[in-house]
């Protein structure tokens, strides 16, 4: 069971808040990651969600991880 609000959205849905812990759990549901991942690839790329995904996929894709799989930072 999750521990994210239902109907919970984050306050500015383009970009990766990691100051705020539960909108960094809804991006790790959200995304398919762990929380150290979603911190490498924010640090990575940015706090914008098409660059923080596009990173994920990146490492998922370099890692030979199939689509949805955990990405190797």
């Amino acid at each position: 069971m999750s521990d994210i609000p239902q109907g919970f959205r984050p306050l500015d849905p383009g970009r990766v808040n990691l100051m705020d812990a539960l909108e960094a759990r809804y991006w790790c549901a959200e995304l398919h990651c762990t929380p150290q991942q979603l911190e490498d690839a924010v640090d990575a790329a940015g706090e914008h969600l098409a660059a923080v995904r596009a990173q994920l996929e990146a490492w998922r894709a370099a890692a030979g991880a199939r689509p949805g799989g955990a990405p190797a930072p």
